[in-house]
């Protein structure tokens, strides 16, 4: 028998409880890497991004003290895909690296599963290759909107450019090994159904 971790990508459509979902995994006893939380990191302050970033689009997205202006970059790149791809050249090689970092040091720990929390997994051509398994995370579309508006009190034009600017929920259905579906009002029997789940991910 392999001592290799199962790798299990798990994403899904913004709102899609998808980051509850590898919470949840986490308790379970999965090493979750969170490649937003990564992303997150890299454009902080004093984020290994921002030098590349105030090259690429200027400095009038940081403040005075150089803080990056998160919501006028969101704005620039949901407005404009060569936009969003110039950010993307930047941060993705970033947060590959942190994500490999993360990956050996889970692997070398001896965990069984090692859950990767991927914002664009389905939209991504490295990552298919790299997974055992695939976890989508679903719900209604108007779901995700109301989640989405009610957590980040985006308007919901807003809202529907970010889902644009991801892959179509078929399509994430067709990437699936399996799929949560996360629109019940009651957490408890989602978490239950996930809990059923666990020998599928070496947990």
């Amino acid at each position: 028998m392999s001592d290799r971790a199962l790798r299990l990508g798990v994403s899904g459509g913004i709102g899609s409880g998808k980051s509850t979902v590898c919470k949840w995994l986490g308790e379970m006893g999965a090493c979750v890497v969170d490649a937003d939380a990564i992303s997150r990191d890299c454009t902080a302050a004093n984020g290994a991004a921002l030098p590349a970033i105030r090259a690429a689009f200027g400095s009038a997205l940081f403040s005075s003290g150089g803080e990056l202006d998160r919501s006028q970059l969101r704005s620039m790149v949901f407005d404009d895909a060569s936009t969003r791809k110039r950010l993307e050249s930047i941060l993705h090689p970033l947060i590959a690296a942190e994500i490999d970092r993360q990956t050996a040091l889970a692997q070398a720990r001896g965990v069984t599963c090692i859950a990767f929390d991927i914002p664009l997994l389905v939209e991504s051509q490295r990552w298919r290759k790299n997974l055992d398994r695939v976890l989508i995370v679903d719900c209604k579309e108007q779901t995700q909107i109301e989640r989405v508006m009610r957590r980040s009190g985006l308007e919901i034009v807003e809202v529907k450019k970010i889902m644009a600017a991801q892959s179509l929920r078929r399509a994430r259905l067709q990437a699936a090994d399996f799929v949560l579906f996360n629109d019940a009002a009651n957490v408890g029997e989602v978490k239950e159904t996930l809990s059923a789940m666990r020998p599928f991910f070496g947990l």
